[in-house]
């Protein structure tokens, strides 16, 4: 296993919309991409990660979300498709990718996902919480989409300025 570089914004590789993973990439090379990614995700204190945050323009993520009473559950989902929502929750959200960034987004309370694991099995997640709001913030990774496309344009801007500061101190790149 080893750390990926994280891809930072506004590196071109977070607004792809990523390929679909096919038939024949599923192997040893796609296993140890799950691999590393898990462990960039650890080294990054994060609870997901997807493919494009490590400049890999491919529809997959890898999540290790803390369950109230429990182990942590990790998952991989490749290819996802969001079946269902309900509900709603407001939180705060970052983002590995805007580090030292952390903004209010309103996102789905609970999320039935469809996706493939790395062996390349279909499954079904229903997931609350965070595990939802992390399912819908990877996915939208995968989709080209960055937690600031969720903002509203004033955060946005607010959100834009604080990057800059940062980039200026070095403490962004």
């Amino acid at each position: 296993m080893s750390v990926l570089s994280i891809v930072h914004y506004p590196g071109p590789v977070l607004q792809e919309v990523g390929k679909p993973v096919g038939d024949e990439e599923f192997n040893g090379d796609l296993e140890k991409l799950v691999s590393d990614m898990f462990e960039t995700m650890a080294e990054a204190r994060g609870v997901g990660l997807a493919a494009p945050q490590v400049g890999v323009s491919k529809r997959l993520f890898v999540m290790d979300v803390p369950v109230e009473g429990g182990e942590p559950e990790r998952h991989v989902l490749v290819n996802p498709e969001i079946i269902d929502v309900e509900g709603e929750q407001t939180g705060d959200e970052g983002c590995l990718s805007f580090p030292g960034l952390y903004q209010v987004v309103r996102r789905e309370m609970r999320v039935i996902a469809r996706a493939r694991n790395v062996k390349g099995e279909e499954f079904e997640l229903d997931v609350a919480d965070l595990a939802a709001r992390c399912i819908l913030h990877e996915t939208d990774h995968c989709d080209g989409i960055v937690f600031l496309d969720r903002m509203t344009p004033l955060k946005r801007q607010m959100a834009k300025r604080k990057i800059k500061t940062l980039q200026k101190t070095g403490k962004w790149n």
